[in-house]
């Protein structure tokens, strides 16, 4: 059997340019089927009602809709609409969301919420193209080291293993904490663990200064040193991850957990190893 997986993607967060690749990381999982639909960068409600329906016509097994804030006006329209579908939908959102759980549970929803997924500095003075690019580079990078981005894949993994078998759905209810990325990362050196656990606290930190940055100082002589750090704290974050797999990869433990040949997943730490 083939499961189909239709991922609607709004906005953008850390998780969102990578989300579908981290199911097929070698393009090769014969067991999977994904199409991907989006709106660019906008998430208003208007955009989100055209695009959301079309995921209908993939027929998929289950959906994945991604976007910033699970509360705001356009994803709360996308959860209304996916709600009433008759496909299991599991939302992927960012800090804000965890405001949203009981309420994505009471729709039928699953959820994850990636609380070291932070906002980015939305402001003119100091968001270009170049510095957005950045910024969500050293997001990618403070997600995949710490261990967040696995506890998304094994999530999504157990719904696809539970679909292929002709199993019922358990859709996922999870709030992601660094405690949660770090245990997934599997570090074996403690210090390698402690840096992993600073990046991605320290990435959640990075969204509340960009929140205040962005929302709640209007002066621009503050505002731009705001977001500006934030910008800065996201890189030491990058750094600290680094650092932390760094230290793993100098005693050769690093976790790695590809996909076989039949769509499951393997794992080994050894680097000339085989995974099995």
């Amino acid at each position: 059997m083939v499961v189909k997986i239709g991922i609607i993607k709004s906005g953008n967060i850390g998780t969102s340019p990578v989300l579908d690749l981290l199911l097929d990381e070698r393009a090769d999982r014969p067991n999977i089927d994904v199409r991907v639909i989006g709106c660019g960068a906008k998430m208003n409600p208007n955009q989100i009602e055209e695009v959301t329906p079309k995921v209908k016509d993939f027929d998929p097994d289950f959906a994945i809709f991604i976007s910033p804030n699970p509360g705001a006006p356009g994803p709360a329209k996308a959860r209304e609409l996916l709600s009433g579908y008759d496909i299991p939908v599991v939302i992927i959102g960012d800090g804000p969301g965890v405001g949203k759980k009981d309420e994505m549970k009471e729709q039928g929803l699953g959820y994850i919420i990636v609380k070291g997924d932070p906002m980015i500095g939305a402001r003119r003075e100091l968001l270009d193209p170049t510095e957005m690019a950045s910024f969500n580079a050293d997001v990618i990078k403070v997600l995949a080291l710490t261990g967040a981005y696995r506890v998304v894949q094994n999530a999504i993994d157990d719904l696809i293993e539970a679909a292929d078998a002709g199993k019922e759905l358990e859709l996922p209810e999870i709030i992601l904490t660094a405690e949660k990325a770090v245990e997934a990362a599997g570090f074996t050196n403690p210090y390698a663990k402690a840096k992993a656990y600073a990046a991605y606290e320290t990435a959640a930190k990075v969204a509340d200064i960009d929140t205040k940055g962005c929302f709640m100082v209007q002066d621009a002589t503050q505002y731009i040193t705001i977001v500006a750090a934030a910008h800065e704290l996201i890189a030491t974050a990058a750094k600290l991850a680094t650092e932390a797999r760094e230290l793993e990869k100098a005693n050769d433990a690093v976790l790695r957990t590809p996909h076989g040949g039949d769509g499951s997943v393997v794992s080994k730490t050894k680097l000339m190893d085989k995974p099995s």
